[in-house]
């Protein structure tokens, strides 16, 4: 009974049933999968909405001060009471924070009072958490033969990772937005293009653009939004047109901004103006993906030596060691 049955489990008709099982349910997976996955173009608009009922208010806010004479308060989310304690009470923020550190969390979509406020007590907790984590990995779980002076540097080198890691992860979250914007970019002004020309004003074309390339970049799609909100809300419309250009840290658009700020000031034509920057923007990231590929082959030479000669070197010699084995050399 028992090789009757270990001959059914490893049969043909086990084997076909088990990968016919494997492909349904791959199936079911790839079918299911895009029902399952979150609407975050839905959640960042609802953020970016929110933003710019903040604006409205700030604004709203400040009209409301200038006519009674006092200052207005800014409208943004306060940190929580034990961070903000322990930021203002060692004082980071004059000591760690300056206005590259501002510039670098609003490209990273960090705005408003709470992000820096998080950044600077990460910067000074986590040096105390990984010299600990090191310390306790170290001296408990270490090898016995090192020495104590080797453990504590190792522990400072684990508080020094620890101090930078914010630094790193605000960087790679610029990074990655700006690469996000930068692929939708041309487009993006190919459609602003289309909606100026057409007799739309440019809040109209933002909001409109904002719309369509929020399926191509959702970064891009916030940035105009908030964009818009700044137009029809801020006294100077330079301001919001600056403000594009710092929030995304991006030279196509600073571009962008400068022919918008000369269109408003002197009555110039948009239309030619961002057919040229949008053609501009499209022979950019044709020569950066030039250039990606021109950087393949010294890429590829190690990998090959490493794991392609081998291999042919293997299939080819192989036949004649085993003739001249079978000939008795």
């Amino acid at each position: 009974m028992l090789s009757l049955g270990l001959e059914t489990m490893t049969g043909t008709t086990m084997a076909i049933a088990i990968a016919s099982a494997i492909a349904v349910f791959g199936t079911i997976i790839s079918i299911a999968l895009p029902y399952l996955q979150k609407d975050e173009l839905g959640a960042r608009m609802k953020s970016v909405a929110l933003e710019r009922d903040q604006i409205r208010a700030k604004e709203r806010a400040r009209l409301a001060s200038e006519k009674k004479g006092r200052g207005g308060k800014s409208v943004k989310a306060e940190p929580k009471a034990y961070v903000k304690n322990l930021v203002e009470g060692l004082n980071l923020r004059s000591a760690l924070a300056d206005k590259k550190t501002t510039e670098q969390l609003i490209q990273a979509g960090m705005r408003g009072q709470n992000p820096l406020f998080l950044f600077l007590f990460f910067r000074a907790v986590l040096p105390i958490v990984f010299f600990a984590a090191g310390a306790i990995y170290m001296f408990v779980f270490g090898n016995p033969e090192h020495g104590t002076m080797t453990k504590v540097m190792v522990s400072f080198i684990a508080a020094y990772a620890g101090f930078y890691a914010p630094i790193f992860f605000v960087r790679s979250k610029v990074s990655t937005r700006q690469k996000s914007m930068q692929r939708a970019w041309p487009d993006a002004l190919d459609l602003t293009l289309i909606c100026v020309e057409s007799g739309m004003s440019i809040e109209a074309s933002f909001r409109r653009v904002s719309e369509e390339i929020g399926k191509q970049s959702i970064p891009l799609a916030e940035e105009l939004i908030l964009t818009t909100a700044e137009l029809s809300f801020l006294a100077d419309r330079r301001m919001a047109y600056e403000n594009l250009a710092e929030r995304t840290g991006m030279d196509s658009v600073k571009n962008v901004v400068t022919a918008l700020t000369q269109a408003e000031r002197y009555g110039t034509p948009l239309g030619s103006a961002l057919r040229v920057l949008s053609a501009e923007s499209r022979e950019m990231r044709m020569m950066a993906a030039e250039t990606k590929a021109a950087a393949l082959p010294p890429k590829l030479t190690v990998p090959m030596i490493l794991f392609f000669l081998p291999v042919l070197f293997a299939v080819v010699l192989t036949p004649a060691i085993m003739q001249a084995s079978n000939s008795g050399f």
